[in-house]
Formats: C-alpha cells, sequence, structure tokens
C-alpha cells in the first residue's frame, strides 16, 4: 500500500511547524512535501537586528534540510492550486515549471506587504517583509549617511539624513528604534559637528502599537521620542516623490528613504485557489480545514480562522497565531490520515507580546504584566531564544558580540534598490532576471516533481560599453552614489571579463574566443588554436617546442638521418623532397589583447542566424508578529 501523500505549501510559521508536527507524527508513514521559494524558515521578530547590523543574516534563517527530518523539500513558488486534480503548480528558482500531486495540502503561503492607493508609495517606498529588504534597508540607510557626508549641499545633506517609517504597529516601530541607534552612530563617525540624522514614524491610528496593550504603547512612545524620533500620530503620506514626501496634514518632508511598514496582506495565491475569502484571506472551520474539502486545510496569515475566544471574530494575523495554528494543522491532518490522534479546535490565549526597542529598552507584558526597561529587554530576548527553532548559540554569540565591540558601518551593496519592489508577491526573494518560463509536463498522480527547463535566451557575443555613473540611476528612483550596473542583480556582464562566457547560440557552449574561457574551437578539426590564449604556445615562437628543422631541434623529417616527411597526398613520405614544413593554420589573434600588447582588431564571425538579442531590463511570511 503507497504511502499518503501531504503538500506543505510556505515555510513561514505555520508551514514549518505544520511540517515539523506532520514528521513526527507520522514517523515516516507519509511522504510530506514542503514547498517553498527558499530552503530557509525566516525568523520575522529579529529582521530589524539584521537591518540595524546587530544580527548577521544567516542567524535568522533555520535551515530546512537541516531541522526537519524526514520531509522533502522541494524549492520553488506555487503558481495554482487544482482543488478538483489535486494538484499544485509550481516555478523553480530557474524558471522551470513542476507539479506536486498531494493526498492532502496545508496552504500556509503567509502574507505579503500591503498597498494603499497613494501616488508615488509603490515606486518609491520599500517594505519590510523578507530578508531581501532587511539588507536593502540596511545598505540603504549607510549609504545615505556616508553621502550626506561628502555633500557640500546642506539641503541635500539634511534630505538624505531624513528617514520616514510609515507603520507605528510591531514591524515599524522596531524599525524605527533599532535604525535610529544605528545612524546616530554612523552620523558620530562620518557626519561633522555633531548632526543627527532625523527619523520619523508615521500612523494614522491615535497612539503607537494600537494592536496591543496600551502600556506598552507608552512605554515604546517615551522611548522613541526620548531617541528623538519624530512620532506623528493620526498622519500619513499623500503623495511620494523621489525627493521626499507630502504628508496628509499638509507639510513636505524632503527624504531618500521611505519605509512602508503599514501592514500585510494575504499571499496572491489564496485568491486564485477559488474559495470563500474573509478579506482576501481563505475561509477555514475552527479544524483549520476548508470546508467543503475535506483534503485542504489551510493556516497562518492565507487562513481566516475563527476566534473561538471572542466568537463572531477571526484570529489575527500574528506570528504567534500562526506558529500555534501550524501545530493544530500538522496533527489534524495526520489524524485525517489515521496517522495521529484525534483532530482538534484551534484555540489560543495570548501569555503577552514583547518588542525590542534597541539596546537594553523594550517593553513586555508576559502573562498582563507590565515591565519596561532592563527587565523587559531580558524577558524579550529570552522569548526570542526560546522561540527560535535554531541557530540560538549564535544569536547569543552576535548578542555578547554587540554588547563588547563596536557596530561594523558598511555597505555590501548585495541588495540593489529595483530588486525588492514593494508590489511584490515573494517579499522573500529578490527579484532577479525574467526567465521565460516552459510549460508544466507533469503528471498528477505522481508527487515527484516535473520540471520542464526553457532554452537559455540568446545573447549577443559582444556585450554594449556599461553606461557612465550619473547622479541618478535610471528614472531617478535610486539615488546618487550607487554603483553603476549594467546587468540586473549587480552580476558581472556575462561576456566581460571576470564574467562568464557570453553565448552565441541558444543552449551552445560559452564563447571560446571570450576571456577566461576555453581556447577558440573554430580551427580546422574543432581542435584549440595552438596559439591563443589558454591554449599551447606556438610552434615557432619563444616559448613552444623547437621548430624540427631549427638549431636544437630534432632533424628536419627529410633530411639526411630524418624520417621521410610526411606532408604529402596520401600520406606516404616523399622521399627526397626538399625541406619543408608541414603546413600550419593561421594563427587566430586573441579576442581581447593582453595587457601591454596592442589590439591586432576584432575577430570576425558569421552568424548564419543574425545576432542574438537580449532585453536589458530586469524581470521582478508569515504575520506581522
Amino acid at each position: 500500500m503507497s504511502r499518503p501523500r501531504v503538500v506543505i505549501v510556505g515555510a513561514g510559521f505555520a508551514g514549518y511547524r505544520a511540517a515539523r508536527t506532520l514528521a513526527r507524527l507520522t514517523r515516516g508513514r507519509a511522504r510530506v512535501t514542503l514547498l517553498n521559494p527558499t530552503d530557509y524558515f525566516l525568523y520575522l521578530p529579529l529582521l530589524p537586528q539584521v537591518s540595524a547590523g546587530i544580527l548577521e543574516a544567516r542567524r535568522v534563517t533555520v535551515s530546512l534540510p537541516g531541522t526537519l527530518r524526514g520531509v522533502r523539500l522541494v524549492l520553488g513558488e506555487a503558481d495554482r492550486v487544482d482543488l478538483d486534480g489535486r494538484t499544485v503548480r509550481y516555478t523553480d528558482p530557474e524558471g522551470g515549471t513542476g507539479s506536486l500531486a498531494y493526498d492532502r495540502l496545508v496552504l500556509a503561503v503567509g502574507s505579503v506587504n500591503k498597498l494603499l492607493p497613494i501616488p508615488g508609495v509603490a515606486e518609491h517606498a520599500h517594505g519590510f517583509r523578507g530578508l531581501p529588504e532587511a539588507l536593502y534597508l540596511r545598505d540603504h540607510v549607510t549609504r545615505q549617511v556616508e553621502l550626506a557626508a561628502a555633500a557640500d549641499d546642506p539641503a541635500e545633506r539634511a534630505a538624505r539624513c531624513t528617514f520616514v517609517v510609515v507603520g507605528a504597529g510591531y514591524t515599524g516601530t522596531e524599525v524605527a528604534a533599532q535604525m535610529q541607534m544605528l545612524t546616530d552612530r554612523l552620523a558620530r563617525r562620518h557626519l561633522p559637528g555633531g548632526a543627527r540624522p532625523r527619523w520619523m514614524l508615521l500612523d494614522v491610528a491615535p497612539r503607537v502599537l494600537p494592536e496591543l496593550d496600551e502600556r506598552l504603547s507608552r512605554t515604546a512612545d517615551r522611548v522613541l521620542r526620548a531617541r528623538g524620533v519624530d512620532v506623528r500620530m493620526g498622519t500619513s503620506v499623500k503623495e511620494a516623490t523621489h525627493d521626499g514626501v507630502l504628508l496628509t496634514d499638509g507639510d513636505s518632508v524632503r527624504s531618500r528613504t521611505l519605509v512602508w511598514c503599514v501592514g500585510v496582506r494575504p499571499d496572491p495565491l489564496v485568491e486564485a485557489v477559488g474559495q470563500p475569502l474573509e478579506r482576501g484571506r481563505l475561509i477555514v472551520d475552527p479544524h483549520l480545514r476548508v470546508p467543503g474539502r475535506e483534503d485542504v486545510f489551510a493556516c497562518g496569515d492565507a487562513a481566516a480562522v475563527p476566534d473561538l475566544e471572542h466568537p463572531g471574530k477571526f484570529t489575527p494575523m500574528t506570528a504567534q497565531h500562526a506558529w500555534r495554528q501550524g501545530r493544530v494543522a500538522g496533527e489534524n491532518v495526520a489524524a485525517s490520515l489515521g496517522l495521529g490522534r484525534r483532530r482538534r479546535a484551534y484555540r489560543h490565549r495570548d501569555l503577552g507580546f514583547v518588542v525590542d526597542l534597541g539596546g537594553v529598552q523594550a517593553a513586555a507584558n508576559p502573562f498582563g504584566i507590565p515591565l519596561s526597561g532592563l527587565p523587559a529587554g531580558a524577558v524579550t530576548r529570552g522569548y526570542h531564544l526560546a522561540a527560535m527553532p535554531g541557530n540560538r548559540v549564535r544569536v547569543l554569540a552576535d548578542w555578547l558580540l554587540e554588547a563588547v565591540l563596536p557596530r561594523q558601518g558598511v555597505q555590501l551593496g548585495l541588495v540593489r534598490s529595483w530588486s525588492v519592489p514593494l508590489d511584490t508577491s515573494s517579499p522573500e526573494l529578490a527579484r532577479v532576471p525574467g526567465v521565460p518560463r516552459g510549460p508544466a509536463s507533469a503528471d498528477p498522480t505522481d508527487d515527484t516533481p516535473t520540471t520542464t527547463r526553457p532554452a537559455p535566451t540568446e545573447r549577443p557575443a559582444t556585450a554594449p560599453p556599461a553606461e557612465p555613473r550619473q547622479d541618478t540611476e535610471p528614472g531617478g528612483t535610486r539615488p546618487r552614489g550607487e554603483p553603476a550596473e549594467t546587468q540586473p542583480g549587480g552580476e558581472p556582464a556575462k561576456n566581460r571579463q571576470g564574467g562568464e562566457h557570453a553565448m552565441t547560440k541558444p543552449g551552445d557552449e560559452p564563447a571560446k574566443s571570450q576571456p577566461g574561457g576555453e581556447p577558440a574551437r573554430n580551427q580546422p578539426g574543432g581542435a584549440p588554436a595552438a596559439n591563443q590564449p589558454s591554449g599551447e604556445p606556438a610552434k615557432p615562437h619563444p616559448g613552444g617546442e623547437p621548430a624540427k628543422n631549427q638549431p636544437g631541434g630534432e632533424p628536419a623529417k627529410n633530411q639526411p638521418g630524418g624520417e621521410p616527411a610526411r606532408n604529402q597526398p596520401g600520406g606516404e613520405p616523399a622521399k627526397n623532397q626538399p625541406t619543408r614544413e608541414p603546413p600550419r593554420p593561421h594563427p587566430q589573434p586573441p579576442a581581447h589583447p593582453r595587457p601591454g600588447h596592442p589590439s591586432p582588431g576584432p575577430v570576425k564571425r558569421t552568424d548564419p542566424h543574425g545576432p542574438a538579442e537580449r532585453p536589458d531590463t530586469p524581470g521582478p511570511a508569515e504575520g506581522d508578529s
């Protein structure tokens, strides 16, 4: 009898917990497959500390293959769910498509940035839902302070040192608190005259942290204002531009940084399922099962779960609820397969919240007891260490080093502005150049991932020269001073020195005449030309073997004492022909001259299909705990 197939879509708080619970309960009696765009679980509550440079990025990522024994990981993003055919179609990181068949399905796709119809926000703001966005914000903020230090115009310096955060919920409050401390340290190192960066925290709500206890709100508000953060409640952004923002209270603020933390919305995949929704979330019963679909479960931010503690309401989109719903979903899936205990309804009572405000400052109310200052900071970090499913020792080590060593304020430039757009269905992934997707060729009766990969796109053998650096990047959406990019993602141009080899035909090997590639293969017989770069030295040149009839060489083949010459037609030696070297192919000049040698001119090629073309334009977590 074949084992039942369980597919879990998403590895956020809910999906990760569901997979771990199922692996423990089924003990190999079910084939559990986890579909996720990355190979890690991201612990979102500590993401602001990554942006602030306190924790390294890998500290908040937990390996899925390393911690989920007995669970098969498939890298990809779900595109479509066929409830009638019981299949999930996905796209892998390299553009191929595949399909997974299931007997039980758990939808835990999480949420993405919430957008509002405000002019300019989608173009000029950046969210804070994934690791790429956190890394980008750290580099961007560091760069703005460094550029401000080099600016002669006081107005430009002030604009670069003004940072606007929209949304005073859990994420926005922590981002403003942690990043304000980072920029203050950078300012002491770079800015003259003791100038301090300006941080603004905006929200239409009447107070900071409106969803939490009012005592936590007062503590956070007091700490932020004491550090100089401009907290404006009842205020939001009316319009955003490259040079600043216009606020709803009529104030115009010049700034190059707009961080969007107004909330989250369910992943767009939920709408494509075709089941009843509640404000974009998939409606489920208290057992986390989709009504009318006995084989489909949903949990986390993607599901509207009835709140049994507050009848008539649904549980909020927080990491606490997602983590606990994942466990219940795993138990109920196992029970539906006859491999676990009886199913149970989801019921949860909050035990308190913690908010890290940087340094020793925090706000917490464990078991309803309000705390602030150092005690709250100890409770907050203790809670995070206990809640993390891995990397506890490494996180603790980074915290200890942060307490005794100065923070490293450098920008690595690993994530560019265009690769982390606000309007994206995958905040956990940085945008990469578009890859054509081939049609799925999966057998819906098999749960083995099947992949159809597209043929490589055609690329020209030579690349246009890089554009000179400008004050602002194309479109004026990125600040001056970022490295000029000629290829999406900041990777080296594929046909330049240091990059990969250029391709001249679809599916062909790298162009053999490019630097760093193999010797050119356009010589007779397909062998490398003897005088090409990386090939053997040409025989008659210094460094090669001596010519057969030169002093110090072997005697010429048709000289007395030598063997007969073998270059006659038919392959038989001419016994008494005059001495003559075998004809050699005409040497090809190298594609790029070596340093110190003049260029012999370009190598001319003829492609029967014409020059290839390649477009230069790039293509495009759980609850807010």
